[in-house]
């Protein structure tokens, strides 16, 4: 294992940023210039997104259960305040997105009938839906990328194998530390894979593609801009009582940039992982918030649900009064932490909060639809943003700690 870390190292140790922005200028040549070839290249995107959602539902599992059981019992990992940061950026951005639509008032033309797409039917049935991720068979959580079974498995596990023989809780941490050195190296071909993702992507849609719907974009992205520049780097500054945007762009360079072109929080988790890593933070707390906020840190999703159901209610002749925009806030919160890690994840979601304002489904599922042709960009934003404050409120955490001399690790 020694001979293979050194013959590693030198491609581990590379500027991963650098060497991605080589790759976003080459795609954006090779695109713009021969877009035959570029989609062809998107197999090497294809090949590398693949490979992380195939590794990060293995990583999570095993990290977060080694992580737990090895902790010293009486140990706090200091997860909550993560939580809390979590909760407040995901309100806060429905918030905001409430009063950038109510500013910007925009109308969708609702495209052809989606009624063949699947959306939950209320809310109860959001809440159906989590309990029974919770308590599916791990085996079934893994191969399908059900985080929510995931982590409720690996903390369980965890937990129990505290009490474990210390040889039991050697092996795990063995185990981990090697589907770590895996990730790594999957992460390092970053660079190829995103040549080939923003490739195919100009060489499919082009950039006349957006100019349809430049006004809704303006706002979504607009929005989330102003919780990545503004909001989330608040609640570091109250956090750490510190300047927080040193923190604020390296997280947003390093791994907003990398989830922009993979668009999945899940596939994103390893990037976070090395950040923290690399910042010498306590593993036994990055290495479970940084999954949870995969999980349930939807900021951008909350931001995507609220424009585009207050889109539809401002084309419909809607009126939306304040306190039902105030709930619409909430529940958008509440349906983004719901959301999965994935591509789309949050607009299926979209029919929940139409529901507020008597939008039916079908309805509904059209405005779904422009969201999947405007998901590009929005997308790409959003799971930038989010992926992005996970390792933020991490750092932000981590950083108070050592203010107040509280001991991690």
């Amino acid at each position: 294992m020694t001979r293979v870390f050194k013959f590693a190292m030198p491609f581990l140790q590379g500027s991963l940023v650098k060497q991605i922005l080589v790759g976003l200028v080459l795609g954006i040549i090779l695109g713009m210039a021969a877009p035959e070839a570029a989609k062809g290249a998107g197999f090497l995107g294809t090949i590398f997104v693949t490979a992380l959602k195939g590794v990060a539902p293995i990583l999570v599992f095993v990290l977060v259960m080694s992580s737990i059981a090895n902790q010293r019992l009486g140990e706090d990992l200091h997860i909550k305040p993560i939580l809390v940061l979590y909760m407040i950026s995901t309100f806060g951005a429905a918030v905001l997105a409430v009063i950038a639509s109510f500013i910007w008032p925009t109308q969708i033309a609702l495209v052809a009938d989606a009624e063949s797409l699947a959306a939950p039917g209320g809310i109860l049935e959001v809440f159906e839906n989590l309990i029974l991720n919770v308590v599916d068979n791990p085996v079934h959580a893994i191969a399908t990328a059900n985080y929510i079974g995931i982590l409720a498995w690996a903390i369980a596990m965890g937990v129990v194998l505290r009490h474990g023989v210390p040889a039991t809780r050697e092996v795990l941490s063995d185990a981990a530390k090697g589907v770590e050195f895996v990730v790594r190296i999957v992460v390092r071909f970053a660079p190829i894979g995103i040549f080939g993702l923003v490739a195919s992507t100009l060489a499919t849609t082009g950039l006349e593609a957006m100019t349809g719907y430049f006004k809704l974009l303006a706002v979504l992205i607009g929005t989330m801009a102003a919780v990545a520049l503004i909001l989330n780097p608040f609640l570091v500054w109250l956090t750490i009582r510190a300047n927080p945007f040193p923190y604020t762009w390296m997280t947003l360079r390093e791994s907003g940039v990398a989830a922009f072109f993979t668009r999945s929080s899940a596939a994103n988790i390893p990037v976070n992982l090395e950040i923290c890593r690399r910042l010498d933070l306590p593993e036994s707390t990055y290495s479970v918030s940084i999954p949870v906020g995969a999980t349930v840190n939807m900021a951008g999703a909350a931001i995507t649900i609220t424009v585009l159901t207050l889109s539809a209610a401002f084309s419909l002749g809607v009126t939306v009064d304040i306190p039902t925009a105030i709930f619409l806030s909430f529940i958008a919160a509440v349906c983004a932490a719901g959301a999965s890690g994935v591509p789309g994840g949050s607009l299926m979601l979209i029919p929940l909060a139409c529901g507020l304002f008597g939008i039916d489904q079908n309805t509904a599922m059209q405005v779904v639809a422009v969201g999947f042709i405007i998901g590009v960009l929005q997308d790409s934003c959003e799971t930038a943003l989010n992926s992005s404050s996970d390792a933020l409120f991490t750092i932000a955490a981590c950083k108070r700690a050592e203010r107040l001399g509280i001991k991690m690790n």
